[in-house]
């Protein structure tokens, strides 16, 4: 049975912060506000900034939908503070969300388990570089702690990996390379205990980069994806026991590439994923018949349930 609106009380919903992906929270969190809003829900925005504790505090809400993309928002360190104040809140606990917006803590973890994921180090001094080098070119570069694609590219010889890196430190956070992969990308969207319909990412661009997610109007969204049945339920398990082996919950992404020889290779999980118009949690939801405002819903009726 569907609850009364008035059941979750005063809801705060959290967006923009400090991080790099500042602007894209503020569309996702007013695209959140305005679904919850035409649902009937007692909904208030909170651009957040490092007094939001005291700003939740005050303002007598009873569960927060936190719509934070990166870091403060995304890594744990929201979710350890809504605990101490006792608000029940969207998605992922602290150590999910923490393991997650780590790209290098959770490849180690999801191979350590023997899930597939593209070989990868960390770039910290020139013997790492050696190591990067060792992987092979071409290699994806990126800053381990930030989403969106936000520092990413690709390095093709020595002197790009050199340039890549300084990009990517640019960030204030450590650096990975990864092996590229050629082939497709995927996205599997989570809810609850639920992987959504897969989508199938196609981009002019040389990767699916922060222009091709948010800017770009040739970015193709496939759903179906065109696979068979089979293999798509097979990256939806992966998907799922990729976000169940970081202790993610709730709701999120999974991002996973198949290469030209048909091998899945588990790329990272989002914890918090975009909810603006060219988001792909929306889309996926869709597929199967839930709107955008009945997403939201769910999400938030998630936080009804003992964690």
């Amino acid at each position: 049975m569907t609850p009364d609106a008035s059941v979750f009380g005063k809801v705060a919903v959290l967006m923009g912060g400090w991080a790099a992906e500042r602007e894209v929270s503020l569309v996702s969190g007013r695209a959140v506000l305005e679904g919850l809003l035409a649902r009937g829900v007692d909904a208030h925005g909170i651009d957040v900034g490092k007094d939001v504790l005291s700003v939740l505090a005050a303002g007598g809400f009873d569960r927060v939908f936190n719509v934070l993309h990166g870091r403060g928002g995304e890594d744990g360190v929201i979710q350890g503070a809504l605990e101490i104040l006792g608000l029940p809140y969207t998605g992922s606990g602290v150590m999910g969300s923490a393991i997650a917006m780590d790209k290098y803590r959770t490849k180690l973890l999801i191979h350590a388990l023997g899930l597939p994921t593209p070989g990868f180090t960390l770039i910290q001094n020139d013997e790492d570089f050696e190591t990067a080098c060792g992987l092979g070119f071409p290699l994806m570069v990126k800053p381990a702690l930030e989403g969106s694609s936000i520092g990413m590219s690709r390095a093709d010889d020595r002197d790009q990996l050199r340039s890549a890196w300084a990009k990517a430190a640019e960030y204030q956070s450590h650096v990975m390379a990864e092996c590229w992969v050629t082939g497709s990308e995927y996205t599997a969207a989570i809810l609850g205990r639920e992987a959504l319909p897969l989508i199938r990412l196609e981009t002019t661009h040389a990767f699916y980069d922060y222009d091709a997610k948010y800017v770009a109007d040739d970015t193709r969204y496939l759903i179906p994806c065109g696979l068979d049945r089979a293999t798509e339920g097979a990256l939806q398990a992966l998907a799922m026991r990729t976000f169940d082996a970081v202790g993610a919950s709730g709701w999120g992404r999974v991002d996973i590439l198949m290469d030209e020889a048909q091998r899945p290779w588990v790329i990272e999980v989002n914890t918090v994923p975009g909810m603006t118009g060219h988001s792909l949690v929306p889309m996926a939801a869709k597929a199967v018949g839930i709107d955008f405002n009945e997403l939201v819903w769910r999400i938030l009726a998630q936080t009804l349930e003992a964690r």
